[in-house]
């Protein structure tokens, strides 16, 4: 991935002189860049087909809720992807591998199984058999997080320094674009299925079946693609090496380098806890709309399309906020911010079926969020600074802080059958408190100080 300095680099032309607008436009048409584009919309994609789409489903076939907070387990392999990373380095996918090569072998491989899983999910019933829809689910997760690493390796390995932030911004559109499709995309498909007279069970499997369908896009793309000559160049050097062990041994050398650092343990904790409120109220959101009365394209056209375009200028608004503060003042604005914004669903569950509420309380969700997010983002690269090892050190960041998405917001779900969708928004805010606890002792430790100047 490229550096911060990159962006300076790809609007100058390779004589050195400023490049005009067209110049930084063509870049994104040229095909390599095309290609990580549509790579990102096939990475995108699968990730709420075993998130909010199938909670919703599943709140629509009568699934309790505190069975629906423990889906979030289904996360898991996004959360532990790194761990079979190096296997996807090392090994060979047979036939694959030999047919198209290193890297898009194992993209055409990951996302026939990809299709094989999201499609097994497809046939399964929430109401009968909920343990099924979660091996499924948990067989979608771990396919798409498979994906994710390879088209990684392949947007970094295939695209030039200069042509490196252009493919990540096209690659972060196109996985937005992605998630849109499986979710608001999904739900109004499954509402013209069920406007045929369609059994709503039915509704909902041709719905995940077509968006299986479109998993070929990615497929397509990958066939397409030609393999990058860093691929080509690795495999012939390390043909007679054992790549599993040397990138085993660079991960535990990453992580042992963050223990010998001052507070480094409260660091770690505090990378679990800080998204910790958006995580908890998170799992919840899509059950919480559809029990309010809400409808699935209520969910679909205002959760998921004002959502987005709120998450999209939060985002920018938090890179205002990093650059005028300092990061220990960022991350109290962003971190009091995401949690504020909870108590606006407490409202809205007092308020009841008004849109214009649910609107409101998305958007304030949404951006501050957003906000939160490309703080923490910051956060994390500042504590990536050995060169030897920023993408193992990032993988292992990001791993622990998606702990609390996956693991501790598990019992959201009884939280909110005990306690009531008003008080519950309210315990979410309340469980930021410890984050805030370890903010301000690191603060006070001078660990925000040591990190230095932050660019976002």
């Amino acid at each position: 991935m490229a550096s911060p300095d990159t962006a300076s680099e790809t609007g100058s032309s390779a004589g050195g002189q400023p490049s005009s607008w067209r110049d930084g436009l063509a870049v994104y048409l040229k095909r390599r860049v095309l290609i990580v584009l549509f790579l990102g919309f096939s990475s995108g994609l699968p990730l709420a087909l075993s998130g909010s789409t199938l909670l919703i489903w599943m709140r629509e076939s009568g699934v309790d809720l505190g069975t629906i907070g423990l889906f979030a387990l289904v996360g898991t392999p996004y959360t532990l992807k790194f761990l079979w990373a190096p296997l996807v380095d090392a090994l060979h996918v047979p036939f694959f591998t030999r047919a198209f090569g290193r890297r898009r072998g194992w993209l055409v491989c990951s996302q026939l199984l990809l299709i094989a899983s999201v499609l097994l999910l497809a046939l399964t019933d929430p109401a009968r058999s909920p343990a099924f829809v979660a091996l499924a689910a948990l067989l979608v997760a771990a396919m798409s997080s498979t994906q994710d690493i390879v088209v990684d390796a392949f947007r970094v390995e295939s695209l030039p320094e200069s042509e490196q932030a252009a493919g990540m911004a096209a690659y972060v559109a196109a996985y937005r674009i992605g998630m849109l499709v499986s979710t608001a995309g999904a739900l109004f498909l499954v509402s013209a299925y069920e406007g045929t007279g369609t059994t709503r069970l039915s509704a909902w499997m041709w719905g995940y079946v077509t968006m299986a369908a479109l998993v070929l896009i990615g497929t397509a793309t990958a066939l397409v693609a030609t393999e990058p000559e860093q691929s080509v160049r690795a495999e012939a050097a390390t043909s007679t090496e054992t790549a599993f062990v040397r990138v085993v041994r660079a991960a535990a050398g990453a992580f042992s380098e963050f223990l010998v650092r001052k507070d480094a343990f409260a660091a770690l904790a505090f990378v679990v806890l800080f998204k910790f409120t958006d995580a908890f109220s998170g799992t919840m959101t899509a059950p919480f709309v559809i029990d309010l009365g809400f409808s699935r394209n209520d969910y679909a056209a205002i959760v998921k399309g004002v959502g987005l375009a709120a998450t999209l200028i939060g985002g920018f608004a938090g890179g205002f906020v990093a650059r005028r503060y300092s990061l220990a003042a960022s991350l109290w604005i962003g971190g009091t911010l995401q949690a504020i914004a909870n108590l606006s669903f407490s409202w809205l569950a007092l308020v009841g079926v008004n849109h214009w509420a649910l609107v409101l309380a998305i958007t304030a969700e949404n951006f501050t969020s957003a906000i939160g997010t490309v703080i923490f983002v910051a956060y994390l690269s500042a504590l990536c600074r050995n060169p030897l090892h920023t993408a193992t050190q990032y993988a292992l960041l990001t791993a622990l802080a998606a702990v609390g998405r996956t693991y501790l917001s598990s019992g959201a779900g009884f939280v909110a059958k005990a306690t009531g969708w008003p008080l519950f928004f309210a315990i979410c805010v309340v469980v930021a408190v410890p984050s805030f606890i370890l903010l301000a002792w690191l603060q006070r430790r001078g660990h925000f100080a040591a990190l230095g100047s932050v660019k976002v």
